[in-house]
């Protein structure tokens, strides 16, 4: 662990020095330094960032927070895809769980140079999240998704509270409760077309202690994407429980975005 906290901080470093260098070799301020740009998942919106977010805006970062419906996956990759365009320089693409499968369909716009996936889907050419699951054992905290008459989805306060952030506050836990975004359940069958991990370089945080998404699927999907990888001992939302962790991570993408 130390080790990774030294390397994670050498990490942070260089993408605060790259992101100036770039700035005074350029003389710009905007057009040419690396955006951010965050997919929440299932059952959340974009304030799952929010922990997040004030540690890269720390760094001189730009920051974006997709607000997706959740109503479809077309729906999301086009809202993510219009995030995108807006932007004028390079992007780093993250996603977490669901939003895994939404960068994997967008991250093909040509200002995403990297993705980072935490603890999320990566599935690969016609693959959907139902295909990814279905060689592994149900994870503990599908037995509390409650569905709608419209086959709309969310999680019990137990469901969050101790299986999709049972490292948090219990007052953290019951404010995620009271405001996830129902997912439509089909979302979770919709198959992804080329991903963008076959040609943009990926790394992958894996939550070590998740009840939402296998661990062990995490680890064969980083694998599968060749991605750069980190282990956090942590429920299925590290970026709650261990935002400087995923900061750092994030970081780490952002530096290499900034040398090139």
């Amino acid at each position: 662990m130390k080790s990774f906290v030294k390397k994670a901080a050498l990490a942070t470093a260089l993408a605060s020095s790259a992101i100036s260098a770039s700035a005074a070799t350029t003389g710009t301020t905007a057009k040419n330094e690396p955006t951010v740009v965050l997919v929440h998942g299932a059952f959340s919106d974009g304030s799952a960032w929010s922990k997040v977010i004030p540690l890269l805006q720390a760094q001189g970062l730009k920051v974006v927070a997709v607000q997706n419906p959740l109503t479809s996956l077309a729906d999301d990759v086009a809202t993510t895809k219009r995030a995108l365009e807006a932007q004028t320089g390079p992007v780093v693409l993250v996603g977490h769980s669901y939003g895994g499968v939404v960068i994997t369909e967008a991250g093909s716009d040509e200002h995403v140079k990297s993705l980072v996936y935490v603890a999320a889907y990566a599935p690969g050419e016609g693959q959907s999240i139902a295909d990814l699951n279905k060689d592994y054992p149900t994870p503990a905290g599908f037995s509390e998704l409650v569905a709608d008459k419209r086959g709309f989805l969310t999680l019990t306060l137990d469901g969050v509270s101790k299986y999709l952030a049972q490292d948090v506050s219990p007052e953290q836990a019951a404010l995620m409760a009271a405001t996830q975004k129902p997912t439509n359940g089909k979302n979770f069958e919709e198959k992804v077309g080329v991903p963008a991990w076959k040609t943009k370089p990926s790394w992958y945080i894996v939550a070590e202690h998740d009840f939402m998404l296998q661990p062990a699927l995490q680890e064969v999907l980083a694998k599968n994407i060749s991605a750069h990888v980190v282990t956090l001992p942590s429920s299925h939302t590290p970026q709650i429980s261990q935002p400087a962790e995923v900061a750092k991570v994030i970081l780490e993408a952002v530096a290499e975005v900034a040398k090139k």
